[in-house]
Formats: C-alpha cells, structure tokens, sequence
C-alpha cells in the first residue's frame, strides 16, 4: 500500500505544473461578406487581413495554400500576458511577435522562430454563402 500512496504522491507533485503560454480564453464571433474591402487581400492563396476588436488583441484570418480560410488570435503565445499582438510580414506566410522576435507560420498557426514553443490560438472559420464567420 506504501507504493501505491507513493505514486500517487508523484503523480500531484509533478502533475500540477503552470500551464504556460495560454492565451485566455474570451468569445469571438465576426461576421462579414466577403466582399468587404478589408478581405481583398484575402481574394489570393497566402493573403492575410487583420481584424481589431476581436479576440484577445485581434485577429488573423489566412488564405491557405489550398484556398482554406484560417483565423488566429494576434495575442503572442510567448507571454501573453503582455497581450503583444503580432504583426503580418511580407509576404504575409508569417506574423511575427514584435516584444520578442518570435514568429509563427499562418497556414497551421505553428511557432517558426524562438521563443515560441506553443501555435496561435486557432478560432473555426465558416463560410455560409458569401459570408465569412470567425467563432469559437
């Protein structure tokens, strides 16, 4: 019984480590045509927008190479806490986290430059008719 109390002990110690990186989780839902002006860029594979008001410090919707929509929070996972909104490069296949100089690649979210360790956070993307909706 002693072994069994042990390795319980073991699993709480070492199991309740800080979660880091974690963008905080709030509501998102934007909706618009796709005709609106601020998605022309998006009108070509590996066109990016950005969008304020929404999510932690914005978003990023994506044109994927396969012609897929993608949409992340701007928030940094590299603290954020800071809140650092990333900005889009040129050519816009990849954002990158002003505070720090980590970089993320935009057609999976995943982190291509240190100190990122951890992908944007990822809202659904639909399209219903000629509209764009980005929700959570």
């Amino acid at each position: 019984m002693r072994g069994f109390a042990g390795v319980i002990c073991l699993l709480l110690l070492f199991g309740c480590g800080k979660v880091v990186n974690q963008v905080p989780d709030v509501p998102v839902n934007f909706s618009v045509p796709l005709t609106d002006p601020r998605l022309l860029a998006l009108s070509s594979t590996g066109g990016a927008v950005t969008i304020s008001g929404y999510g932690v410090s914005g978003l990023i919707i994506y044109r994927t190479i396969s012609g897929n929509y993608k949409a992340y929070d701007r928030c940094s996972t590299v603290n954020p806490e800071n809140r650092c909104a990333i900005v889009l490069d040129n050519p816009t296949f990849t954002a990158t986290d002003q505070c720090t100089g980590a970089k993320f690649l935009l057609e999976d979210g995943s982190p291509a430059k240190a100190p990122a360790t951890v992908a944007l956070r990822e809202y659904d993307v639909y399209i219903s008719g000629n509209n764009l909706q980005v929700t959570n």
